[in-house]
Protein backbone atom coordinates (compact mmCIF):
# COMPACT_ATOMS: atom_id res chain seq x y z
CA UNK A 1 0.00 0.00 0.00
CA UNK A 2 1.35 3.39 -1.13
CA UNK A 3 1.51 6.35 1.31
CA UNK A 4 1.37 8.97 -1.14
CA UNK A 5 -1.08 9.97 -3.11
CA UNK A 6 -2.56 7.34 -5.07
CA UNK A 7 -4.72 7.86 -8.65
CA UNK A 8 -7.48 5.42 -9.14
CA UNK A 9 -8.50 4.70 -12.82
CA UNK A 10 -11.98 3.61 -13.70
CA UNK A 11 -13.40 2.49 -16.66
CA UNK A 12 -15.20 -0.35 -17.69
CA UNK A 13 -13.15 -1.33 -20.85
CA UNK A 14 -10.22 -2.72 -19.49
CA UNK A 15 -8.46 -1.31 -22.39
CA UNK A 16 -8.87 2.01 -22.08
CA UNK A 17 -7.81 1.72 -18.00
CA UNK A 18 -4.82 0.11 -18.81
CA UNK A 19 -3.91 2.90 -21.29
CA UNK A 20 -4.89 5.57 -18.74
CA UNK A 21 -2.81 3.55 -16.39
CA UNK A 22 0.62 4.00 -18.47
CA UNK A 23 0.35 7.09 -19.26
CA UNK A 24 -0.48 8.47 -15.90
CA UNK A 25 2.69 6.23 -14.43
CA UNK A 26 4.83 7.54 -17.19
CA UNK A 27 4.62 10.98 -15.30
CA UNK A 28 3.45 10.70 -11.64
CA UNK A 29 5.47 10.38 -8.83
CA UNK A 30 3.37 10.93 -5.57
CA UNK A 31 2.33 7.63 -5.51
CA UNK A 32 0.69 4.35 -6.82
CA UNK A 33 -1.41 4.15 -9.73
CA UNK A 34 -4.47 1.70 -9.43
CA UNK A 35 -6.41 0.33 -12.34
CA UNK A 36 -10.44 -0.96 -12.34
CA UNK A 37 -12.47 -2.51 -15.23
CA UNK A 38 -15.63 -3.02 -12.85
CA UNK A 39 -17.29 -0.75 -10.61
CA UNK A 40 -17.83 -3.01 -7.38
CA UNK A 41 -13.94 -3.82 -7.07
CA UNK A 42 -12.93 -0.22 -7.40
CA UNK A 43 -15.58 1.02 -4.50
CA UNK A 44 -13.98 -1.93 -2.54
CA UNK A 45 -10.21 -1.60 -2.79
CA UNK A 46 -11.11 2.27 -2.34
CA UNK A 47 -13.81 1.75 0.73
CA UNK A 48 -10.61 -0.76 2.21
CA UNK A 49 -7.92 1.94 2.04
CA UNK A 50 -6.16 3.41 4.89
CA UNK A 51 -6.41 6.51 3.13
CA UNK A 52 -9.11 8.91 2.78
CA UNK A 53 -7.75 10.68 0.18
CA UNK A 54 -6.79 10.07 -3.82
CA UNK A 55 -7.31 11.18 -7.45
CA UNK A 56 -9.65 9.59 -9.13
CA UNK A 57 -9.65 9.68 -13.13
CA UNK A 58 -13.39 7.80 -13.86
CA UNK A 59 -15.23 6.95 -17.26
CA UNK A 60 -18.64 9.10 -17.39
CA UNK A 61 -20.36 5.90 -18.23
CA UNK A 62 -19.93 2.29 -16.58
CA UNK A 63 -22.00 -0.06 -18.00
CA UNK A 64 -25.07 0.58 -16.63
CA UNK A 65 -23.76 2.85 -13.85
CA UNK A 66 -22.71 6.54 -13.88
CA UNK A 67 -19.39 7.55 -12.78
CA UNK A 68 -20.93 9.63 -10.58
CA UNK A 69 -22.94 6.83 -8.83
CA UNK A 70 -19.11 5.56 -8.04
CA UNK A 71 -17.92 8.75 -6.70
CA UNK A 72 -21.16 9.36 -4.56
CA UNK A 73 -20.73 5.64 -3.08
CA UNK A 74 -16.98 6.41 -1.90
CA UNK A 75 -17.66 10.30 -0.66
CA UNK A 76 -17.92 9.22 2.67
CA UNK A 77 -14.47 7.66 3.16
CA UNK A 78 -13.29 10.54 0.38
CA UNK A 79 -14.94 13.88 0.83
CA UNK A 80 -12.93 15.40 -1.62
CA UNK A 81 -13.23 12.78 -3.96
CA UNK A 82 -15.61 14.53 -6.55
CA UNK A 83 -13.29 17.42 -6.17
CA UNK A 84 -10.08 15.54 -7.02
CA UNK A 85 -12.38 13.63 -10.07
CA UNK A 86 -11.03 13.58 -13.60
CA UNK A 87 -14.05 12.40 -15.97
CA UNK A 88 -13.51 10.98 -18.83
CA UNK A 89 -16.57 11.42 -21.63
CA UNK A 90 -16.89 9.63 -24.90
CA UNK A 91 -19.26 12.20 -25.73
CA UNK A 92 -18.69 15.55 -23.51
CA UNK A 93 -21.82 17.07 -24.43
CA UNK A 94 -24.35 19.77 -22.52
CA UNK A 95 -25.34 17.10 -20.41
CA UNK A 96 -22.28 15.56 -19.39
CA UNK A 97 -20.92 18.90 -18.82
CA UNK A 98 -24.18 20.07 -16.41
CA UNK A 99 -23.55 16.57 -14.69
CA UNK A 100 -19.81 17.39 -13.88
CA UNK A 101 -21.24 20.92 -12.75
CA UNK A 102 -23.86 19.59 -10.17
CA UNK A 103 -21.50 17.28 -8.87
CA UNK A 104 -18.21 19.35 -8.53
CA UNK A 105 -16.25 17.64 -10.69
CA UNK A 106 -14.29 20.17 -12.59
CA UNK A 107 -11.68 18.38 -15.06
CA UNK A 108 -13.72 17.06 -17.60
CA UNK A 109 -11.48 15.27 -21.01
CA UNK A 110 -12.84 13.41 -23.86
CA UNK A 111 -11.58 10.75 -25.29
CA UNK A 112 -9.85 10.13 -26.90
CA UNK A 113 -7.83 11.89 -23.67
CA UNK A 114 -4.60 14.14 -24.59
CA UNK A 115 -1.76 13.00 -22.92
CA UNK A 116 -1.25 16.24 -21.82
CA UNK A 117 -4.43 17.32 -20.92
CA UNK A 118 -4.49 14.36 -18.52
CA UNK A 119 -0.97 15.29 -17.11
CA UNK A 120 -2.07 19.04 -16.38
CA UNK A 121 -5.36 18.23 -14.48
CA UNK A 122 -3.47 15.27 -12.46
CA UNK A 123 -0.99 17.62 -11.72
CA UNK A 124 -3.47 20.35 -10.88
CA UNK A 125 -4.96 18.30 -8.25
CA UNK A 126 -1.76 17.20 -6.93
CA UNK A 127 -0.67 20.33 -6.51
CA UNK A 128 -3.09 21.39 -3.84
CA UNK A 129 -2.27 18.44 -2.13
CA UNK A 130 1.22 19.51 -2.08
CA UNK A 131 1.17 23.27 -1.09
CA UNK A 132 -1.27 22.27 1.67
CA UNK A 133 1.57 19.80 2.73
CA UNK A 134 4.35 22.76 2.54
CA UNK A 135 1.94 25.00 4.42
CA UNK A 136 1.36 22.31 7.33
CA UNK A 137 5.95 21.50 7.15
CA UNK A 138 6.74 25.29 6.86
CA UNK A 139 4.25 27.20 9.55
CA UNK A 140 4.03 25.10 12.80
CA UNK A 141 1.36 27.49 14.28
CA UNK A 142 -0.69 26.45 11.14
CA UNK A 143 -0.15 22.84 11.39
CA UNK A 144 -1.14 23.19 15.28
CA UNK A 145 -4.20 24.68 14.28
CA UNK A 146 -5.07 22.02 11.27
CA UNK A 147 -4.77 19.26 14.20
CA UNK A 148 -7.43 20.41 16.29
CA UNK A 149 -9.65 20.11 13.76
Amino acid sequence: MSDGLDVIVLDDDPGIGELLLELIEGFYSWGEVHSFSEVNKAISFCLNRDIGVAIFVVDVFLGGLSGFSFLDAIDKKYPTAHEDTIIISGNANVDVVNMCLASNVSYLLEKPVKPYALQLAVRAITAKYLDFAKKLIDDPDFAESVARL
